[in-house]
């Protein structure tokens, strides 16, 4: 790889990577490193545990970019399968108890008074709580299908599941989800507008 190791293909960056070009490797990290993290943010709920996530998917890349196989799949989708896998492992133990409300909300839109800023932090509030509940199969579809906005194939690889049992996991995480926020609209603690 040339010295401008941001024009190439993640394969080719993956190539250089391996013959010792850090540039490259870098590069690879700079293009996937927030997805990834938003990924793992999303189903630990935790930025500690996201970043250690995050950090443990390129150094597993880093030490062995040989598992990685580009014919199966993209660098990013292998990489969120990674991520996904580090995640569930690190949230199986107590997903149900952890309470997300003392997490900061992600990147609240500006609002033009304090009145909307406390709304819309009270109802991302409602919706980190009502995602949390849910079981991990569900969350981790909902979240790379609706935040991350993948297609069902790319989630299938990344779940390693078949695409329609990744349509069913999606179908009953939104009915879950719904269930959950019309509960929180129906008791007065959700307002939309």
């Amino acid at each position: 790889m040339s010295a401008d190791s941001t024009s190439g293909t993640d394969q080719e960056l993956l190539e250089a990577t391996r013959g010792g070009d850090e540039n490259a490797f870098l590069e690879i990290y700079r293009r996937h490193r927030d997805r990834i993290y938003r990924f793992a943010y999303r189903m630990t709920g935790s930025p500690d545990a996201a970043g250690d996530v995050t950090h443990s998917c390129f150094v597993g890349l880093l030490e062995n970019p040989s598992r990685y196989d580009g014919q199966r799949a993209s660098l990013g989708t292998y990489l969120c399968g990674a991520a996904r896998h580090l995640s569930l492992r690190c949230a199986s133990r107590a997903w149900r108890e952890r309470s997300l409300a003392a997490l900061p909300a992600l990147q609240p839109a500006p609002m033009s008074s304090p009145l909307e800023r406390l709304l819309e932090d009270e109802r991302a509030r409602v919706v980190r709580e009502a995602l949390a509940a849910l079981a991990p199969l569900h969350r981790e579809v909902l979240i790379l299908a609706e935040y991350e906005d993948l297609d069902l194939g790319t989630i299938a690889q990344i779940v390693g599941a078949e695409v329609g049992a990744v349509k069913v996991r999606l179908h009953r995480a939104r009915r879950k989800l719904r269930t959950a926020l019309e509960a929180h609209m129906r008791s007065g603690t959700l307002v939309l507008d």
